[in-house]
């Protein structure tokens, strides 16, 4: 009987040590797949009217819970580092367009985030904005839109990595 219990026990520890090896593995897959799917990460948008790369923009956490999204790098070739947004109305008024923070506001609502802005630097209109992930988070379709989503336009951005 003693024997048993001994065998039974190893057999026990065994069992319970691949249940936890797998717990963490599946915790790591789950992890790594909302992770993939959350907007936060380096975006490469496209040009509306060329379709090549135009810049940089880097979504991050603003500490309350929502995202804002800032031009980290231009990446056409005639991308001066010393561009203004002469044509922003508000605060950024004549201020570089790199570094700029142009998504502010956003909170999740389900598998997107809404309620907030994004600015369009080439004209200076602030849009309201809606986001969210496709392709397990490889890419990001950004929604700019004045009073409602029918009324506006649609971008798809590209992660990088």
């Amino acid at each position: 009987m003693f024997q048993f219990n001994t065998r039974g026990n190893a057999f026990a520890a065994r069992a319970a040590r691949r249940i936890v090896l797998a717990g963490a593995l599946l915790g790591g897959v789950i992890a790594a797949h909302a992770q993939s799917n959350s907007p936060v990460g380096v975006w490469q948008t496209i040009d509306d009217h060329s379709g090549q790369p135009k810049a940089l923009v880097q979504i991050s956490e603003d500490g309350s819970g929502g995202l804002t999204g800032k031009i980290i790098k231009g990446l056409r070739a005639n991308d001066q580092p010393d561009r203004r947004c002469t044509a922003c109305t508000d605060s950024r008024k004549d201020q570089l367009i790199l570094g700029m923070t142009i998504i502010d506001g956003m909170k999740q609502a389900g598998s997107e985030w809404d309620g907030g802005h994004i600015l369009d630097p080439e004209n200076g209109k602030v849009y309201r904005c809606k986001i969210h992930t496709e392709d397990g988070g490889q890419k990001l379709v950004v929604r700019g839109y004045l009073g409602i989503s029918l009324l506006g336009r649609s971008q798809t951005w590209v992660r990088q990595q």
